[in-house]
């Protein structure tokens, strides 16, 4: 984790030294982006926050959203959005657009980015996952980071190997964090659960408490269904790793997730967003799935833009992560011109397979 971030921070720099993406922006913008948010809420100042780069300040989303509105974007909803999509007017003949994206249906969303959003008149899409609306499924993620900000140390057999660290100070626990969690990501997601959950327990650590303090309930979300700017979107059951799970599996997950938020909303779920959403864990099978269930669109984590040609491609679309590690608007401006994923995806337009 700590090498990608050096090599995106030093991408970063040297576009910003350069200027390169404003020069390449007219032809690497494409259509517009969509944007990509978890949670919303003021600095922790937790020195330890290894998942720091889901979260960032009601202060940034407002710079944010005045920044785009100054530049031009249209803020648009996700049903707007694929409309232009399926249009097909080219970035120069018409303004580019914004859609904003929120996963997981974390409370913040509703306490602290809703007022702000409302401020700027600004249309948004709330991804919920339904077992974290009814407290049934796992924040695994979340587990792990409060487990090894408890323990002094970590002694657990994970992905094949014993683990043996120290985690007293900060820097400790970061490394003890990051020795962990990408062994296990890679792996298969029972493992990931198993050890989440042992350590949680080692630190006594109620799993369930953990998703009620950060997640909306579903009378919160029929709350927030009903605002004029707000959308409610799938997220599947339980946020797995669709792409490491058999088809029965990922295609329960995808089609119950989408009955059981209309049931709960009382309004139809047009739209699906990808646990996780990286090539590993939402590929060529998802995106058929999506469309098999009935989604008008649906949303990955691959970094891009929104070009036309993704009008054949309307359940495999990229985002922009709005990253905590990077809440400046300079770094803005270099996402949304498009051109660090011209690189990303050595000059293809689309990552779709």
């Amino acid at each position: 984790m700590g090498i990608k971030r050096d090599v995106i921070d030093l991408g970063f720099r040297m576009f910003g030294a350069t200027g390169l993406h404003r020069l390449a922006a007219r032809y690497t913008r494409g259509l517009g982006a969509i944007l990509m948010f978890h949670r919303v809420r003021p600095s922790s100042r937790e020195r330890f926050a290894p998942n720091g780069g889901l979260e960032i300040t009601p202060g940034f989303l407002d710079q944010l959203l005045t920044r785009l509105k100054a530049e031009g974007y249209s803020i648009v909803s996700l049903d707007e959005a694929v409309a232009r999509i399926g249009a097909g007017a080219g970035a120069d003949e018409t303004a580019p657009f914004v859609a904003l994206t929120f996963d997981d249906g974390y409370r913040d969303t509703a306490d602290v980015a809703l007022p702000i959003l409302e401020k700027h008149g600004a249309p948004f899409t709330v991804f919920v996952t339904t077992g974290f609306a009814d407290r049934t499924a796992r924040m695994w993620w979340v587990e792990m980071e409060e487990a090894i900000a408890a323990l002094p140390c970590v002694r657990i057999e994970a992905a094949g190997r014993m683990f043996d660290l120290r985690a007293g100070s900060a820097a400790e626990k970061q490394a003890a964090f990051e020795a962990l969690y990408w062994p296990l990501r890679a792996g298969e997601e029972s493992e990931l659960l198993r050890v989440a959950g042992a350590l949680a327990d080692e630190a006594g650590i109620e799993r369930v408490d953990l998703v009620d303090e950060l997640c909306l309930n579903w009378s919160g979300l029929r709350k927030l269904s009903r605002h004029p700017l707000a959308a409610i979107g799938a997220h599947t059951l339980t946020h797995p790793m669709l792409a490491k799970h058999p088809d029965d599996v990922a295609r329960r997950e995808i089609v119950e997730s989408k009955a059981i938020i209309e049931r709960e909303i009382g309004a139809q779920v047009k739209h699906l967003a990808y646990p996780v959403g990286d090539p590993g864990s939402a590929g060529a099978r998802e995106f058929v799935l999506a469309r098999q269930a009935g989604f008008e669109s649906a949303v990955t984590t691959r970094p891009g833009m929104i070009f036309p040609e993704h009008a054949g491609h309307l359940t495999a679309l990229p985002r922009l992560s709005v990253n905590g590690n990077h809440q400046s608007l300079a770094t803005l401006d270099i996402l949304l011109s498009g051109a660090p994923f011209m690189l990303w995806n050595r000059g293809r337009k689309l990552s779709v397979a």
